[in-house]
């Protein structure tokens, strides 16, 4: 069982996770909302329980989860792909499966300290996740196997060093989408 506290955009989020992961201690922060008050209490949770950051996929979830990361930097991170969070063109964690919820949350994501940048953007190119034209589809298949997410080729390599993901896994992973092992 999670015993951090789960931060999401809205209520309705809050729901869908709660029937993914049972109960589970979760506040929202009422979209871009999420008022100086919710941040210090965020902030406070995070030294006592923990807290795991579980933004939608988009802009306005990136600048939310940006907002918290810079005043809850030890906060741990989960990441939806836009595809598992799109329903009827509307995108959001509250569209995302049980299925879907869960398979995010075994990829929980804890930022390191100190950057260490192991990866570059040559890495990308060798393996063909920039300047091929399925960059963007292994890109996707490959952030949800790692659980950083679906982003562009620069923010995905930020996301490589930024929460420590090995050479190691990076690699195997890489293997396993090339023969269609997604996860």
């Amino acid at each position: 069982m999670i015993k951090e506290l789960i931060v999401v955009e809205g209520k309705n989020d809050a729901h869908a996770v709660r029937l993914a992961l049972g109960e589970v201690d979760i506040i929202w922060t009422e979209g871009y909302g999420l008022t100086k008050k919710k941040l210090e209490y965020i902030a406070e949770m995070a030294n006592r329980q923990g807290v795991i950051v579980f933004t939608d996929p988009d802009t306005v979830g990136e600048q939310i989860r940006n907002r918290i990361r810079a005043q809850v930097p030890q906060a741990k991170h989960v990441y939806l792909t836009r595809k598992a969070a799109t329903k009827q063109g509307d995108i959001g964690v509250e569209n995302a499966s049980v299925h879907e919820i869960c398979v995010a949350f075994a990829h929980i994501q804890q930022e390191q300290e100190t950057l260490v940048e192991k990866f570059t953007i040559e890495d990308l190119l060798t393996v063909g996740l920039m300047g091929t034209i399925r960059a963007s589809e292994y890109r996707l298949a490959l952030g949800s196997k790692l659980g950083i997410g679906d982003t562009n080729a620069k923010q995905f390599l930020h996301r490589l060093n930024r929460f420590g993901i090995s050479r190691e896994l990076f690699f195997q992973a890489v293997e396993e989408v090339k023969h269609g092992e997604r996860s």
